[in-house]
This record gives C-alpha cells, sequence and structure tokens, in this order.
C-alpha cells in the first residue's frame, strides 16, 4: 500500500497544471465553486460548531486546497458549498460528482479504491472502544455477553464482526445511524460499549453530558489511515491535492494544523502526533 501510494504521488505531482476534460477541476474553475462534503458529529476532523458552521482538522486541509485552486487559476473568487455526508452517502456523492472532496474521518481502503481515490493519508489510527468507567470493559474479550455499538457502513464495523467472529464472542452488535445515536445508548444503558477509530471515540467522549464518565480502552484490533476522498480517475485535481499537502507536510504548515486541533484542541482532545504520522508525512513530502 505504501508503494502504491508514493508512486501515485510521483506521477501526480508531475503532472501538467491544466483542468482535465470533464474532470472535477474544470468544474470548480468554470463553476468557481469547490464543494466540500463534510460529517456533521466527526470531532475534531469535521463537526459543526456553536454557529452552525462547518469546522475541523480536515476541513482546514482541504479549505488550502481551495486556496491553491484560486491561486493558480488566478480566479478572482472560489466560493465553498458545503454538502452533509453520512457514512451511507460519501463515496455515492463523490462519485457521482455532488462534491469533489470529502472531509472527515475517512479510512483509505483497496474496496472503497474501486469507486473513488485518495490523498495523502491525514492521520492514522485504529479501532477501539468506547465504554463508561468502572464497566469493567478493558478489551473486546471483555464484551462476552454483552451489546456493542458500531457504525454501519463502517471499517470499525466490518473490524468488529470480524475480531467477534475469530474470538467466537457472544457479543450483540447493533448499528447505529451517527455518534450521538451511540452516546445516548451509552449514557442511557441501552448497550455497553460503542466501537469505532480512537480518536473519533476521544472527540465523542467529549460531547457526553459528562465525560468523565467515559474512557476509551483496549489494544487495537484494526489500524485505520484516514485520507481526503476524491473522484476516481481525475489524475489534475489528485495532482493539485498531493502538491498541495505536499507542501504542507514540507513547510511544517500540516504539523501546525494538527497542534491546532489536537494537541490539546478545542475539544481538548490533547493527542501528541504519533511516530506512525510523522513518518506518513515525510514520505508525502516533496519539494516542487
Amino acid at each position: 500500500m505504501k508503494r502504491a501510494l508514493l508512486a501515485a504521488a510521483i506521477c501526480a505531482l508531475a503532472a501538467p497544471a491544466h483542468a482535465q476534460t470533464g474532470g472535477a477541476l474544470e468544474k470548480i474553475v468554470q463553476s468557481k465553486t469547490f464543494s466540500i462534503a463534510y460529517r456533521e458529529e466527526s470531532v475534531p476532523f469535521s463537526f459543526i460548531d456553536s454557529s452552525g458552521k462547518p469546522q475541523g482538522y480536515a476541513i482546514d486541509i482541504c479549505l488550502k486546497i481551495a486556496d491553491a485552486i484560486k491561486e493558480e487559476y488566478k480566479l478572482d473568487k472560489l466560493d465553498i458549498k458545503y454538502v452533509p455526508v453520512t457514512p451511507q452517502t460519501r463515496i455515492p456523492l463523490i462519485a457521482n460528482g455532488t462534491a469533489q472532496v470529502e472531509c472527515s474521518s475517512t479510512t483509505i481502503t483497496t474496496g472503497r479504491m474501486k469507486q473513488v481515490e485518495f490523498l495523502a493519508p491525514t492521520f492514522i489510527t485504529g479501532t477501539k472502544l468506547l465504554v463508561r468507567k468502572g464497566s469493567g470493559i478493558t478489551k473486546i474479550e471483555d464484551l462476552e455477553g454483552k451489546t456493542l455499538l458500531a457504525l454501519g457502513g463502517t471499517t470499525n464495523e466490518k473490524a468488529a464482526e470480524a475480531e467477534i467472529a475469530k474470538r467466537k464472542l457472544n457479543v450483540k452488535l447493533v448499528k447505529v445511524k451517527d455518534h450521538p445515536q451511540a452516546l445516548l445508548n451509552l449514557e442511557q444503558g441501552r448497550a455497553d460499549a460503542y466501537t469505532s477509530n480512537d480518536v473519533v471515540l476521544y472527540g465523542i467522549a467529549t460531547m457526553a453530558k459528562d465525560p468523565s464518565q467515559y474512557e476509551v480502552v483496549g489494544p487495537f484490533y484494526s489500524y485505520d489511515p484516514f485520507s481526503i476522498m476524491i473522484p476516481k480517475n481525475d489524475s489534475d485535481f489528485r495532482a493539485i491535492g498531493l502538491r498541495t499537502m505536499s507542501r504542507m507536510f514540507e513547510s511544517g504548515e500540516m504539523e501546525k494544523l494538527y497542534k491546532k486541533w489536537f494537541e490539546p484542541g478545542p475539544t481538548n482532545i490533547n493527542l501528541v502526533m504519533s511516530q506512525e504520522l510523522k513518518n506518513a508525512f515525510k514520505l508525502f513530502s516533496f519539494a516542487d
């Protein structure tokens, strides 16, 4: 996977700066509108703030790509259109051109690459559990005879199903439509744990009525690199996206964005950048 992404990055960075006929970049330049798909509760990657405006770490990265397009194509303006998506609608809305980028907490997978493409990794995380403190649950094996929540249509749901089957556990796996529904079920005692990427779980815990009553537990039982999702077979758009991110990696701007949102960030997540993510940033740092 790393070799394939590296080869794609090298080819994309060398691509000429022109709007590919019929591609996302041509649509953006002609309409002077950049459509960003986002999740409303994927803290701190993309979410709605108190004023009702989308914001987050991934959205900030996508806004940098928008700035690069505006500058490179000398546009007098570039309007931003926000398109809310769910785990179930995010891939179709990118594939059909409703939005040019999806900026949240989406994992790079080979299955998804059949329908869409990805830019460089923006975060590396893994699947864990969110539980109430004092529950006695520290790993997935402790859920024997209990109820586990998972967001439908995610890699975390599939990872949980695989782990439960591998360990032959008697766990009731219940799908939820979004993070708030999962948190509500936990708060009302209708479930024992919620599974997702650890960084997302830390963000969800901050949304609880009493965040001090929740903790993220367990070793990773899947590893997930997040990225910006874009339309498939659009080399010019991929090129400007990768060039922009490469410059951010090289200049240290990406690290500053990370610190803004995670150390400790507006939601007090307080996650120091992992060595794995530092290595990924170095892998995609290229001089123009």
